[in-house]
């Protein structure tokens, strides 16, 4: 006879939003039961191990799904541990209070539309069969030799029933009554789809109706030995998981037991850019508890500036079913991510050392993504500084990192600093007039050329003991470092008063545009003039990052230091004393200064200048507009 029992009053709140709310993947219920099947069926694993004095010793453990398209019923069967009179009501007539209240406001918040993974998470799993389902009927036998079997019955309202089942095999089947606009669940093709994408790797087969074959591989190949893999498999798994037909450039199969449980099995992709035919379209892991996908973007395995990065992480210490407070969720995938973080850069530090040419490929597509990791993440920041990879004065063909600079600065006599030029483009930086007297003593300077350079700088003061300056520095003295080789065809610097005369012209013309103009005591080659970072001034990075991006733009007020030694000093020294209000003197002063600003990246509109150039050849070529 069934005997009638009422919910406790927090499942039956959680039986009404489950059945009343919306929901755009019904499916997870089979993912549910499947991952309580296979939670049964470990169990009884294990008991076997030690006791062979049980129920049906020999029946094999499995998991049957069997769908009656006439009845409109699927039942989801296993060879479990089963489960007592007592197990029933504890293990489906109460849950965690803690868990459901959890679930209930994680719901709230995102006004039904609940993630893939809240169900698992919160251990309600068991009851999501309500969102497909108008009836389930629990039948259940223990493994233990002398128990009884038992039928659940519940139709997702305040009660549900026990009674004596005639069950002679051990385990538990779920059989659901589906609800009309759930019968598609009752396809074969629907069933093998759901079961490949959130349960294809439960240990136990998964045998749907009457075939032989498992509908699940069973074996991850993250949980196999990367020895036992082939370049094939790894190639293939990557294909099936992100559609990208181009091979990756670097896979990383790994696991560990402490401080964390897990395994995983990463990608470095060969493009930054996603193909147009790529399935995963957000950043995000595969994560998986005991195997069993919970998450399918999950972002919180990685920080933000590692998002390219693909794979699948599985871990046996992320209960599925089991109910947890969120404070010691948040501190397990704390854990998972300080560990796949780390395991990544060691991996790219090998890398790096040990295979030059394939690391530079990799840098040249998400070298930005680890510069913004300097700035973003500090506990890592050592690490990263590591794979830093620039340009520079003596390898502009090739990257070279800081410990490679820092050791061939140790061939420049008194060099203690680190020394960079920022510019848009490799070309541009190589150009900078600030380089001169760093190239006459044999002074290395890095090229900053990307757009994240100007923020990196706020992160990368030092490296090795050896502070990074900018070659714009006001208070820049190269007297004592390096050997001075003065190029053979320089002037002597122009007499004393003929500079100061230009000089006051300059100021005169440019007024508050520059701070001051002073004569330069570095200056020496082919550039007439450079601009240079008053001392204290903290956006001078900031004013190019936001030309750059077009946004409330100011051209900052630099000095402006003149080479005493330059043709066009002398040239406009003669012009000044033969005409001093000859109109050619501000253009030639404008054009000098706007150069300036265009090789240091800081100019507003270079097209601007085109009317001035243009005067400026007509009067070279001696041909002047009316």
């Amino acid at each position: 006879m069934a005997e009638s029992f009422t919910f406790q009053a927090e499942i039956r709140q959680l039986l009404y939003t489950l059945v009343h709310s919306l929901y755009t993947e019904r499916e997870i219920f089979l993912r549910e039961l499947i991952s309580n099947a296979s939670d049964a069926l470990n169990r009884m694993q294990f008991e076997l191990l030690t006791n062979r004095d049980v129920r049906d010793v020999d029946a094999q453990l499995a998991i049957e799904i069997e769908a009656n398209e006439e009845a409109g019923t699927l039942t989801i069967r296993d060879t479990g541990v089963g489960m007592t009179r007592q197990e029933l009501i504890e293990n489906l007539g109460t849950i965690s209070k803690s868990g459901v209240r959890a679930f209930l406001e994680q719901a709230k918040s995102t006004n039904g539309q609940l993630a893939t993974d809240l169900i698992g998470q919160f251990g309600v799993g068991f009851y999501s069969i309500f969102m497909v389902a108008d009836e389930v009927v629990v039948n259940t036998l223990s493994y233990q030799p002398d128990s009884q079997a038992y039928r659940w019955i519940s139709r997702g309202e305040e009660s549900y029933e026990i009674e004596d089942s005639d069950k002679d095999i051990r385990g538990t089947e779920v059989v659901l009554k589906l609800k009309d606009d759930a019968k598609d669940f009752l396809k074969e093709y629907t069933l093998r789809k759901i079961i490949q994408t959130h349960s294809n790797y439960i240990a136990f087969p998964i045998y749907i109706g009457e075939s032989e074959e498992p509908a699940n591989a069973r074996q991850a190949i993250w949980r196999r030995s990367a020895s036992e893999v082939s370049d094939e498999d790894y190639h293939n798994f990557y294909r099936a998981l992100t559609m990208d037909f181009e091979a990756p450039l670097a896979h990383i199969h790994t696991s560990t037991d402490a401080p964390v449980q897990y395994y995983a099995l990463l990608y470095l992709p060969a493009k930054a850019e996603r193909s147009m035919f790529s399935l995963r379209k957000e950043p995000g892991l595969q994560l998986y508890a005991r195997k069993v996908l919970i998450q399918d973007y999950c972002t919180d395995l990685l920080p933000e500036y590692l998002y390219f990065v693909q794979g699948a992480v599985d871990s046996e210490d992320l209960p599925l079913n089991v109910s947890r407070e969120t404070v010691q969720a948040n501190k397990l995938m704390a854990g998972l991510k300080k560990a796949i973080s780390g395991r990544i850069l060691r991996y790219l530090n090998d890398l790096a050392k040990n295979d030059v040419e394939k690391y530079a490929a990799f840098w040249a597509e998400f070298g930005p993504f680890l510069k913004q990791g300097m700035i973003a993440d500090p506990d890592n920041r050592d690490r990263l500084q590591a794979l830093l990879r620039f340009y520079s004065t003596r390898s502009e063909d090739s990257l070279t990192s800081l410990q490679d600079y820092v050791e061939r600065m140790q061939e420049v006599e008194n060099q203690q600093e680190i020394y960079y030029v920022l510019g848009d483009s490799k070309s541009v930086a190589s150009h900078s007039p600030h380089l001169d007297p760093f190239r006459e003593r044999g002074i290395e300077v890095l090229y900053f050329t990307e757009t994240v350079d100007s923020f990196l700088i706020n992160s990368l003061f030092e490296f090795n003991g050896h502070k990074l300056r900018n070659v714009d520095d006001e208070s820049l003295d190269l007297s004592e470092i390096g050997s001075s080789q003065e190029p053979e065809a320089a002037n002597e610097p122009l007499e004393e008063d003929s500079l100061e005369g230009v000089r006051s012209r300059f100021a005169d013309i440019l007024g508050d545009r520059v701070q001051s103009v002073r004569i330069s005591k570095v200056l020496t080659g082919n550039n007439p003039a450079r601009l240079v970072s008053p001392e204290g001034t903290l956006d001078r990075h900031t004013q190019r990052v936001y030309r750059m991006l077009e946004r409330d733009y100011e051209v900052p007020r630099k000095i402006l230091e003149l080479n005493p030694r330059h043709t066009l000093m002398y040239n406009l020294a003669n012009l000044m004393q033969a005409d001093a209000e000859n109109p050619l003197v501000e253009v030639t002063v404008e054009q000098i200064y706007e150069n300036a600003l265009l090789l240091d990246g800081l100019h507003p509109n270079p097209a601007e200048m085109v009317s001035r150039i243009q005067a400026l050849m007509e009067a070279a070529t001696g041909r002047h507009s009316d």
